[in-house]
């Protein structure tokens, strides 16, 4: 059974993904700080990461560590950097393993969305240009490398307050208006989905750059009103608001998005609908 290090396994991703792949993998969980049977591990730490390899040797790396406040990378962008880019770096040295490398739609510029992967990349913010780089950097210097882009990543967990879905629930149930773009356009990721293609994308050594999201093209707005009305929640509550009047400090990709025919050919996948993952979310929920 090939062992896997999985960095940031703390977050709404990494909990899915280390249940998803301790079925078939010898899973290392590992974070800043260590929970459960996980080990602690910072990416920026070189010492820490030659320990962890030392100890455990992975046969297969992915990182799923990463600075994802986009508005706190321009506020750092060194921070950032030493995170997004030399977390990357520090990870590869001296691993000859298949390293997997979670990315971004923010590499793209978000003018003509949704993308495919050999779409020309232009990222608007210190976040995007800095997963970028790390793309960049695997690709000339990591042959066995696989780099997935997604986007607008949802699921419900008490883990984290940073799911729109949650965010969306917890607000109409307690009756509390909210306000939600309606010029961002994306195909929204079930944390689910996502997890099974990683999995699948180790199990077949898949490497390369691939693209997944959802089956549906939509913004924001229309995101949430599907929401509500799959919970039975009053759709009212919602308003539609544009995103040059939240005045954030990084720019985002407006029209975006990522065309997913390429995984498709190679995994034999068909993404399932937003509205069937929701319905699948609140059949959980009620379990």
């Amino acid at each position: 059974m090939k062992t896997v290090l999985v960095t940031g396994a703390y977050g709404q991703l990494g909990v899915a993904c280390t249940n998803y792949l301790k079925l078939n993998f010898n899973v290392i969980s590992s974070g800043r700080q260590a929970e459960g049977m996980g080990i602690k591990l910072d990416i920026t730490d070189c010492d820490s990461i030659e320990h962890a390899q030392n100890e455990f040797h992975p046969d297969i790396i992915l990182n799923l560590a990463a600075m994802t406040n986009v508005d706190g990378c321009e506020i750092d962008s060194q921070l950032a950097k030493s995170v997004n880019v030399d977390g990357v770096k520090n990870l590869c040295n001296g691993f000859c393993g298949h390293f997997i490398q979670i990315s971004t739609d923010y590499v793209f510029d978000g003018l003509s969305g949704p993308y495919g992967e050999a779409d020309e990349v232009n990222p608007l913010s210190v976040y995007g240009r800095t997963k970028l780089e790390a793309e960049d950097w695997l690709s000339a210097n990591h042959s066995q490398t696989t780099i997935l882009r997604s986007n607008v990543v949802y699921g419900y967990t008490e883990r984290t307050d940073a799911s729109f879905v949650k965010w969306v629930i917890d607000s109409l149930s307690n009756k509390k208006g909210i306000a939600v773009v309606d010029d961002q356009w994306n195909n929204p990721t079930w944390i689910e989905s996502l997890t099974d293609i990683i999995g699948r994308l180790m199990k077949e050594e898949v490497t390369g750059l691939y693209h997944y999201g959802g089956y549906d093209y939509m913004n924001r707005f229309e995101f949430a009103q599907l929401i509500a009305n799959v919970f039975d929640l009053d759709i009212s509550l919602i308003s539609p608001i544009s995103t040059r009047d939240l005045n954030q400090l990084a720019n985002r990709p407006l029209k975006s998005g990522l065309k997913t025919e390429k995984i498709q050919s190679a995994l034999g996948i068909i993404p399932n609908s937003v509205e069937t993952c929701l319905q699948e979310i609140r059949k959980q929920l009620s379990e």
